[in-house]
């Protein structure tokens, strides 16, 4: 990345919805706040609904109000797309109002250049976009082989904890996004900024090739 695009401050917007698993969601949201704090205007954090109605996280545990619905967000370069209980993603899979307008939303961005980076069940999310096809993706060990049931245009890799294929970067479960979340800053700001993120959070991140 050249010195220009590392003075850019990257868009990142996190989807939240009904039920959303909490560390897919904060884990990257962290790393990526955290570099924006060492390294300032790195990443410009915000989190995105259907609408700008509160939702639940997992469990109904806490509730949570995106920072902007679809139409009032910022065009985004990245979009983080945290997972959640297997058959709640399943359900979303077959609900035709969320798939016509939040992940249509995400299609949209993403063929006009976007970023998607999904976190553990995330992936499955996107089967029905088009989106995965022709790419090595991966998720959560619970889902590998749904997720290859749904996507036979694509190879799904196993023992993995992160792919990244350019405009798609897959994670496998819950902390594999921290990881991934950890490799893209590197990635875009040089692995320094990530390896004092890691010490920061006191994380045995693995080592990366970039």
């Amino acid at each position: 990345m050249n010195e220009q695009q590392k003075k850019k401050t990257m868009n990142v917007a996190f989807l939240i919805y009904d039920q959303v698993e909490a560390l897919d969601l904060n884990g990257p949201l962290d790393v990526f706040i955290k570099a924006d704090a060492i390294a300032a205007g790195s990443y410009h954090c915000y989190t995105i609904g259907k609408t700008k109605d509160a939702v639940f996280m997992e469990a109904n545990t806490m509730s949570v109000i995106p920072t902007y619905d679809l139409k009032t967000a910022p065009q985004p370069d990245m979009i983080v797309i945290p997972g959640a209980n297997p058959d709640r993603v399943v359900e979303y899979l077959e609900d035709d109002d969320f798939q016509n307008t939040v992940i249509q939303w995400i299609k949209d961005q993403y063929y006009n250049g976007t970023i998607v980076f999904t976190v553990c069940t995330g992936s499955m999310h996107l089967s029905k976009t088009g989106i995965l096809d022709h790419h090595e993706i991966t998720t959560h060990s619970m889902m590998l082989d749904a997720l290859e049931q749904h996507n036979t245009e694509s190879a799904v890799k196993r023992g993995v904890r992160f792919i990244d294929q350019g405009q798609l970067i897959t994670t496998a479960g819950i902390t594999a996004g921290i990881d991934a979340a950890l490799y893209l800053v590197g990635k875009h700001h040089g692995p320094e900024l990530a390896d004092t993120i890691a010490k920061i959070f006191e994380y045995q991140q693995q080592k990366f090739k970039y």
